[in-house]
């Protein structure tokens, strides 16, 4: 479990980072929209191969970022 919890936090920061970044519309949202998807997308996959009701929670969620991350790419 020690990898996934590295990639949860992983993801987290990401996800804080872009979040930070349209609230001061960044030249950058690009780039680091495409790795939220990349890096969510991972992190859903890997928590949902275990079977603890807050992976599975923290699977959803992770998918759900990245569908809406896939969204500021169009």
């Amino acid at each position: 479990m020690t990898d996934c919890i590295r990639l949860d936090r992983d993801c987290a920061d990401i996800c804080s980072l872009l979040v930070h970044a349209i609230s001061r519309n960044s030249n950058q949202l690009s780039a680091l929209a495409k790795s939220c998807v990349e890096i969510c997308r991972e992190c859903a996959d890997e928590c949902s191969k275990h079977d603890h009701e807050h992976c599975q929670r923290c699977a959803k969620a992770c998918a759900e970022c990245a569908s809406q991350c896939q969204k500021l790419l169009a």
